[in-house]
């Protein structure tokens, strides 16, 4: 049945055409839950190439060119649907209901406590034991730009209230965009914080990303403890090792575990408050000095999760025969920050009926053709005035204000 089933995709199905990716569609092919999963691929005029598929609406492959034209693959993960399934990752996924972490899985809405999916230590993480990086979406391609997944959770599955309805639009621009644009409806009031969770290495190598300049448009973040939960502060940036509101080289200060937060997180895996959050303002942007590939992150979400795969540890063998060790990619994970329900001074994540959620991501592809135009600092936003009128409203929403504060002192 399942053979059937593949071969009635390959002649009926989204067309497929994939050299630059080098990846076999009929690798892909297999039935899960009880849907059969397969592979699509957006690409654009520049030759830029986006593939993805329907377990986890995960994001497979991204080819882009460097500073001398060359194609490569920017992003880790599996030649075959069995690698995804029979090892435990986050690689290219569509994340949900709530990207990282719920303090113990518990949260409390209208004054009802809900006990969620546990699955990291005593806490919930990344929607909880089958978030749903593990599900089947729904795939409407409309054409070779423009890509619509979707994915209906039941009321109490993992543990958080709700029939949600999420869905994501794909659209790859011809100026090498990627924007992800996320809604949500729910039949009963719950918590909503999707997120991507690709994880990037612009030398198309999966080599070491600690080369790799990083910048962060924030003066805080949010503190951690042993357990990686987030503590409720709100810290400044300033004078520690996580400031990057100019591009500094990711490995220059990554191992100085004296600083506690790094002890903490084993490198960096926290969570930033940005000092804007409109879709024309830059969140975030690194730089491969060597390809001259570059990818801005702009986002109208108040924080952005920074993870440079301090976890990777070599055992995973990826596309091609690439063995992934420690700190081989980035992930930069748009989102409102960890453990929200449990810290109301911070941004809601609080959807009710009738209301419809809504978050844009966008990873926008480019090159630096010399070495030093990675170091140059990124203006904020081309539009000045939009840039304020964004920092206004952060500064409602109780977040900036405090780090700002804190620099101040």
């Amino acid at each position: 049945m399942v053979a059937t089933l593949a071969l009635l995709l390959s002649a009926c199905g989204p067309k497929y055409d994939a050299p630059k990716a080098k990846l076999n569609r009929a690798d892909f092919q297999k039935e899960i839950d009880g849907k059969m999963n397969d592979l699509y691929i957006l690409k654009n005029a520049a030759g830029m190439e986006v593939t993805l598929m329907n377990f986890g609406a995960r994001i497979v492959s991204i080819c882009v060119p460097d500073k001398d034209g060359k194609f490569a693959d920017v992003t880790l993960g599996f030649d075959n649907i069995d690698g995804y399934l029979n090892n435990k990752s986050d690689f290219g996924a569509f994340i949900g209901r709530y990207g990282n972490r719920i303090k113990e899985g518990k949260i409390v809405i209208d004054g009802v406590e809900y006990q969620l999916s546990v699955n990291d230590g005593a806490h919930s993480l990344h929607g909880g034991v089958k978030g749903f990086q593990y599900c089947m979406f729904d795939v409407e391609q409309q054409d070779d730009q423009h890509l619509t997944v979707s994915y209906t959770a039941a009321d109490g599955e993992m543990g958080f209230p709700g029939q949600l309805t999420a869905k994501a639009n794909y659209t790859l621009t011809d100026s090498n965009a990627i924007v992800i644009e996320y809604e949500a409806v729910t039949d009963k009031p719950t918590i909503v914080n999707l997120t991507h969770h690709s994880y990037f290495n612009l030398t198309g190598k999966a080599q070491s990303v600690l080369d790799h300049k990083l910048m962060v448009n924030a003066d805080g973040y949010t503190p951690v403890d042993a357990t990686f939960m987030t503590t409720g502060d709100i810290a400044c940036v300033e004078g520690t090792p996580m400031d990057f509101r100019r591009p500094t080289r990711i490995g220059e200060r990554i191992n100085d575990y004296d600083f506690e937060q790094l002890k903490n997180g084993n490198g960096y895996d926290h969570n930033w408050v940005l000092n804007t959050h409109c879709p024309k303002c830059l969140a975030s942007m690194i730089c491969d000095p060597e390809s001259g590939r570059t990818m801005k992150v702009y986002t109208n979400e108040p924080g952005i999760q920074v993870y440079t795969g301090n976890f990777l540890d070599g055992s995973l063998t990826g596309k091609h025969g690439v063995v992934y060790n420690q700190r081989a990619a980035i992930c930069l994970e748009t989102q409102h920050y960890p453990d929200s329900p449990n810290k109301p001074e911070w941004p809601s994540v609080v959807l009710r009926p009738g209301e419809t959620y809504q978050s844009v991501c966008i990873y926008q592809f480019g090159v630096c053709c010399e070495k030093a135009c990675c170091d140059k600092q990124e203006d904020c936003c081309k539009d000045q005035a939009g840039c304020e009128k964004a920092k206004a409203g952060c500064d409602k929403e109780a977040g900036c204000d405090k780090a700002a504060e804190k620099c101040a002192e």
